[in-house]
């Protein structure tokens, strides 16, 4: 079992425009079991970092310290062992993400919840794991956040195969930017769309499709996850199957459970 640093996609603008629906707040599970952390483990941090490029981070990813995206639909239902969570990170519809905040989440034996952050507040905070706005996951760690969330890829293996931790398994974290603050995008060449360590859960062949990726997402208090992008639009089989997006776009649905 082998886990591989990100893999970036190309990516254009076409697939990011599908049609944009409201999102109202909305955290329900449907059923009373679910996945649950139950290992004792050792936290990986349990400090704040200082993030040495933040004057570069507001100013390319736009973000807000006057807006919190309180209204966007962060939802859970239990499925078998699994969560699976939807995440209403339209941001306003394509094209107007660089004036809407981020949508900031966090992973608990519960479900997952939003943390009602602004932006600029969640580079000092490590109480949020995930954040996300269109097509862009963050994880706070390294160039995202001052906590140590990380992800590896584990592009030979499925979800359902991966039912435990290697213990030679490699964390990356967000790593956009260079020594002198510079931005470092992924391969898609898009202007704010940073090199991060859960690239690998979408490909685009004319549309933004799933490449269901599984990832192992360690937390800092020790716990990891593993998660699985499922839909980003909400007909994500007209993309996967046919090649057209259909649909409304930034709609994640997140499966995910813990492993440890």
């Amino acid at each position: 079992m082998k886990a591989y640093a990100p893999v970036y996609h190309i990516l254009v603008l076409a697939g990011l425009g599908a049609c944009n629906g409201d999102g109202g707040k909305d955290t329900t599970d449907d059923t009373d079991t679910g996945a649950t952390a139950t290992t004792a483990v050792e936290a990986v941090c349990t400090e704040p970092t200082e993030l040495t490029c933040v004057d570069e981070i507001i100013s390319d990813l736009s973000l807000h310290d006057d807006l919190v995206a309180d209204s966007a639909e962060v939802s859970d239902r239990v499925a078998g062992d699994d969560f699976v969570t939807t995440i209403d990170a339209t941001a306003g519809g394509f094209g107007n993400e660089t004036a809407n905040p981020w949508v900031y989440v966090k992973f608990t034996p519960e479900g997952a919840q939003r943390v009602d952050i602004d932006d600029e507040t969640a580079l000092d905070s490590m109480e949020w794991h995930l954040a996300a706005r269109r097509f862009v996951l963050r994880l706070n760690g390294g160039s995202s956040g001052p906590s140590c969330v990380g992800a590896a890829a584990f592009i030979e293996q499925s979800y359902e195969d991966l039912t435990e931790v290697p213990d030679d398994v490699n964390y990356v974290y967000d790593d956009f930017y260079s020594g002198d603050c510079t931005l470092i995008n992924d391969a898609s060449g898009l202007d704010g769309s940073p090199q991060v360590a859960l690239g690998p859960w979408w490909d685009y062949p004319g549309c933004v499709e799933t490449t269901d990726v599984p990832f192992l997402v360690q937390l800092e208090d020790g716990h990891v996850i593993k998660l699985r992008v499922e839909q980003y639009y909400t007909e994500q089989d007209s993309c996967n199957n046919d090649g057209f997006p259909s649909g409304t776009s930034g709609m994640f649905k997140i499966r995910w459970t813990f492993l440890r």
